[in-house]
């Protein structure tokens, strides 16, 4: 009626939290210049701006503070930006990790209902129990443990109710802070939080699928399949959905439990190097990675000397082209080669905007004499990565974001690795592996492949250019062939001739004005006024006016 959109009542409420907490940690500054401030009462924010906010510590400490009680969707927001280096500054992000998923269970969550209805069952024609009390709760769901009427026992991962339309809520009220942020702060907008949400949207809704989560079960497990050294958990399609997940229940013992593995006398140092070589397999050779493997979602199961990943619903893919500048980086890294290692980073990134090419040169060369300076046995490639991380970040290097997670993902494994060994060094497990990825891109097989591969495109470019050359020929013969030539800056150039030759003009009737007006004073040509010829004044008015319009011309675009 008055022109004004009001949000939804779930979206008022949220607007209501969202503002409550940024005030309490001294963040209303954000809220009052957003479109938001129209549903805030003025008269809080007159009363209330210092109410126990949290001066004494820093804005990335209170950034930190706001997104844990905000709830899982900040939390799990703050989780995932914690991986971005590339648009966040290091203090920020060292805060971000501190960020732990410690979500409530559901009060009064009836499971059995639950799974009757999503589907479509009888539950008691399926499981002999199901446990009531979650095993774990996160910001996306929670876990269940029970057992079939097989007897197999498993575990429920069900999704929280109407989480999908809260995430919903909450990315809306995000986009319009971050909006917000952009446009009333020129700090914040270096941070880019408008991209930042984008990013956080597309992997949420990505979690959110356990369709996608049961495909990488079933990928990961294809790609280890007839290895002797790797479980990977059954999945029970007929009991799941887009929101529930049955699979095995795993007896195992979390690789962070040492006690537990020197009691079932497992060497923890060999559980280390099989954990990480299994994991650059991943990643080398089969380009689809566990992108969270903390000691939580590692297991080793003792009676059949296994070790097993679970949780997989961020996974990291690299596409085969990247896989071959991933590698060519890593080998560029050992070779020291400074140029290569620039010119790979420009083939992978998304975006390059370096400030100094010279500066990036040098900070590259930097890290690897660093790196040549000290003994491999005291490499810490975790170290190395953060280092490089901040390399990108300060000439502004974006690259893409599996890149990220797999970095983040090799500081974690390394950091697993050290916890069970700590003699652990992860340079030991990469050795024979870029020994023998060398080996495949020299080997005859490689190059035989490579050139079958260029034969078969020259075969096929000559093959379509009899076709193409008739099609060029046809058009020129119907009048249909269009060169298109640019001029970059051409127009800008007419622009500024177009208006030289103007001026020119002005000048030239400027001075015909002048000169003929002082003829006609000269000549005390009548009417007069004052004993002055009127035609006389006139015409030297004019050309001091086109003058002054002229000079204020020149002014302004010299501004420009």
């Amino acid at each position: 009626m008055l022109g004004i959109k009001f949000p939804q009542k779930e979206n008022l409420k949220r607007y209501n939290a969202l503002f409550v907490v940024l005030t309490k940690y001294g963040f209303e500054d954000v809220m009052a210049s957003s479109k938001a401030r129209k549903f805030i009462p003025r008269n809080y924010l007159l009363k209330h701006p210092d109410k126990a906010k949290k001066l004494s510590e820093s804005t990335f400490e209170r950034i930190r503070m706001v997104l844990e009680e905000l709830g899982p969707s900040y939390v799990k927001m703050g989780q995932i930006m914690s991986n971005r280096d590339d648009m966040l500054p290091p203090d920020l992000v060292k805060e971000l990790e501190k960020l732990q998923d410690h979500a409530p269970s559901l009060r009064n969550f009836d499971v059995e209902k639950v799974l009757s209805q999503e589907l479509d069952i009888d539950c008691s024609q399926h499981f002999l129990s199901i446990d009531p009390k979650p095993l774990a709760a996160a910001s996306l769901a929670q876990v269940h443990k029970a057992q079939l009427l097989n007897g197999d026992w498993v575990v429920l991962k069900i999704q929280r109710p109407n989480i999908t339309e809260v995430i919903a809520s909450d990315i809306s009220i995000m986009k319009e802070v971050a909006e917000a942020m952009e446009k009333y702060s020129s700090q914040v907008k270096a941070f880019q939080p408008v991209k930042l949400v984008e990013s956080f949207e597309k992997s949420i809704n990505e979690e959110l699928s356990f369709h996608r989560e049961m495909d990488n079960m079933e990928h990961f497990a294809k790609n280890f399949k007839g290895n002797e050294a790797i479980y990977v958990p059954h999945l029970y399609r007929e009991l799941s959905n887009d929101h529930i997940i049955c699979m095995e229940w795993i007896d195992g013992i979390k690789v962070s439990e040492l006690h537990k593995l020197k009691e079932s006398h497992i060497d923890s140092s060999a559980v280390a190097k099989v954990g990480v070589d299994l994991y650059l397999e991943q990643v080398l050779e089969h380009g689809f990675f566990h992108a969270d493997p903390h000691p939580g979602n590692l297991f080793v199961l003792p009676e059949i000397q296994k070790i097993c990943f679970i949780d997989f619903g961020m996974m990291g893919t690299i596409m085969p082209n990247d896989k071959e500048a991933l590698i060519e980086l890593l080998l560029c890294f050992l070779k020291k080669d400074v140029r290569k290692i620039i010119s790979v980073l420009k083939k992978i990134a998304l975006k390059t905007d370096i400030p100094d090419e010279k500066k990036l040169e040098y900070d590259l060369y930097e890290l690897i004499e660093g790196l040549s300076n000290t003994s491999i046995r005291n490499i810490k490639l975790g170290t190395t990565l953060k280092q490089f991380k901040n390399v990108l970040y300060e000439n502004k290097i974006t690259i893409p974001h599996y890149l990220y997670i797999l970095i983040r993902a090799l500081v974690i494994i390394e950091g697993v690795g050290l916890k069970l060994d700590p003699e652990f060094n992860i340079t030991d497990n990469l050795e024979p592996y870029m020994a023998k990825i060398t080996r495949k891109r020299f080997g005859l097989k490689r190059l035989f492949q490579k050139n079958l591969n260029r034969f078969q495109d020259y075969n096929a470019l000559l093959d379509k250019l009899p076709t193409d050359i008739n099609e060029i020929v046809d058009k020129i013969k119907d009048g249909k062939l269009v060169i298109v030539h640019e001029h970059k800056g051409l127009n800008e150039f007419r622009k500024s001739l177009k208006t030289a030759f103007n001026r020119l003009v002005y000048a030239v009737i400027i001075a015909a004005l002048s000169i003929g007006s002082a003829l006609l004073v000269m000549a005390d040509m009548p009417p007069k006024i004052s004993g002055i010829p009127v035609l006389g004044a006139i015409g030297f008015s004019l050309s001091a006016i086109i003058g002054l319009v002229i000079l204020i011309s020149i002014y302004r675009s010299k501004e420009d």
